[in-house]
């Protein structure tokens, strides 16, 4: 199978195993479930995302490609591909729709993710070609594929890069420079110098600060979109199984109740109007948080493995202060 992708360019895949995982409903369905959420992330004029794939079965092919280039074992590749299979419709805007830690953690994926992981056709799929399911969800068997944050692993390392391609905050170029500057070592991701760690790190703390945290739009969109998808459900416009289904058909199925709901309506415009919120701390209506992520990566430095604030004393300070949820304030106009 001849398989081209957004940051690693043409791939031949050839093992059974990741070509049937591919062809899944499973996977297949996360081509309708956006990365950034309801919609794509706002970003600079003239940014062409309609040409760029920015959903959840992209990344999920690019972890697995990145793992495979590096030289990571099948299972750990295999790990990487359904590490989000698990994501309902909207991404993280489920974290708010469930009200789950009220978005500072944005974990419901993770949580449920062995149990949905169990209900679908992926087992049966790994068991046919000789796989073992426990070990493969057990993320203390692959190094590579996660590690906790601040560290690189290959999910961070690739949504970074793929959504810093899409919106066009790095070229396919610059990309390719930095994996030509990434080593796998010691079962963890080192840079080979200093000047590509840095460059790394300050790409990420650029994509965290005007996008995974910022107040618009992503607060916003997490409120809006999240507030629409909980009222939805209960009211019953929606069931469980219809968050596992793609964004095109929730929204679809919310359309139809829209001239009957008036309060209903209100919510569809909220999310659809980004100037109908602004952030007012003395008076707000909803008090948000966006989770925040930063990395902190290793690299070779005249031999030996040292960090970044190691050599950079103030990059330090950032990791610190990044680390912490961001708290925004809104007001509905």
């Amino acid at each position: 199978m001849r398989y081209h992708d957004l940051v690693y360019g043409n791939f031949n895949i050839t093992e059974p195993v990741i070509l049937e995982l591919l062809n899944s409903p499973a996977l297949k369905r996360l081509k309708g479930v956006n990365q950034g959420g309801y919609r794509p992330l706002l970003v600079k004029p003239g940014a062409k995302l309609v040409k760029k794939e920015h959903n959840r079965f992209s990344h999920s092919a690019g972890v697995c490609l990145l793992l495979y280039k590096y030289g990571a074992p099948i299972e750990e590749q295999i790990a990487g591909l359904i590490h989000d299979v698990s994501h309902s419709v909207f991404s993280h805007c489920i974290d708010y729709a469930l009200d789950a830690g009220n978005g500072k953690e944005q974990n419901h994926q993770d949580n449920s993710h062995d149990s949905y992981v169990k209900k679908t056709d992926i087992p049966k799929i790994l068991k046919k070609h000789g796989f073992d399911l426990k070990y493969i969800l057990d993320d203390k068997n692959f190094p590579l594929k996660e590690k906790t944050i601040p560290d690189l692993c290959a999910d961070r390392i690739d949504y970074i890069l793929r959504e810093a391609v899409i919106f066009e905050e790095l070229s396919s170029r610059q990309a390719q420079e930095l994996l030509n500057n990434l080593l796998a070592l010691n079962n963890g991701w080192v840079f080979k110098n200093f000047a590509a760690a840095k460059k790394y790190a300050e790409l990420f703390f650029t994509m965290n600060t005007r996008y995974y945290s910022s107040l618009f739009p992503t607060a916003v969109m997490f409120l809006t979109a999240g507030g629409l998808l909980k009222y939805a459900l209960q009211k019953k416009y929606l069931n469980h199984n219809d968050l596992y289904s793609t964004d095109s058909a929730v929204l679809k199925k919310i359309k139809k109740f829209l001239n009957r709901d008036q309060h209903l309506r209100l919510l569809w415009r909220r999310m659809n109007d980004k100037n109908s919120v602004s952030q007012n701390r003395r008076s707000y209506d909803a008090r948000i948080f966006c989770k925040s992520r930063i990395v902190d990566p290793l690299f070779l430095d005249q031999g030996k493995i040292k960090r970044l604030s190691q050599k950079l004393p103030s990059w330090g300070k950032v990791v610190k202060q990044e680390l912490k949820p961001k708290q925004y304030f809104l007001k509905f106009n």
